[in-house]
């Protein structure tokens, strides 16, 4: 997982989907973890939620740019 905003927006699209599938891999796991009560520091869950929005966010500015950059 990359660790801070900056480093985020420079990847490329490709790059922040694969981001984007490894960052929710990682949510799941932390959700099994938590179920089955191995998960100590609860707080990594609202992090990585937090992570999985600020790369969503990208992934759509992104998106709006190449369509204004299209018109």
């Amino acid at each position: 997982m990359a660790g801070k905003k900056n480093d985020l927006a420079e990847l490329s699209m490709g790059e922040l989907i694969e981001e984007l599938t490894a960052t929710k891999q990682e949510a799941l796991n932390l959700r099994f973890r938590n179920a089955t009560g191995q998960l100590e520091n609860t707080a990594e869950m609202g992090k990585v939620r937090k992570q999985i929005a600020r790369i969503n966010t990208l992934i759509r500015s992104k998106e709006i740019a190449a369509a204004e950059a299209g018109n």
